[in-house]
């Protein structure tokens, strides 16, 4: 009985070296199957956040020609407005320095 338990020690260390050796071999084949898809799904990330870009940079465009829309004719007035204001200021500043 003696002479079979180092045996079975044996056997059990043995099995394990392969257990390791078979890990370490299927870790470093997954590794390259593991980078290919981790490219491919940011390549489809990548493409999903340019398509939400391109509809952002539509819906922005779309609600900035609404606006200049909605200002239309007014916002030269008020140009016009903060321009002759501006000029009124100065001559009365002109009036209370020179009087």
């Amino acid at each position: 009985m003696k002479k079979r338990e180092p045996a079975k020690l044996s056997y059990l260390l043995f099995g394990i070296g392969l257990a390791a050796i078979g890990g370490l071999i299927s870790a470093l084949l997954a590794r390259k199957e593991t980078r290919d898809l981790l490219r491919e799904r940011s390549r489809k990330s990548l493409d999903y956040l340019n398509q939400q870009a391109a509809k952002l940079r539509e819906s922005a465009d779309e609600i900035a020609k609404r606006a200049k829309d909605f200002v239309g004719p007014h916002r030269d007035s008020v140009k016009t407005d903060t321009a002759a204001e501006r000029q009124a200021y100065h001559e009365e500043k002109r009036e209370t320095l020179g009087g």
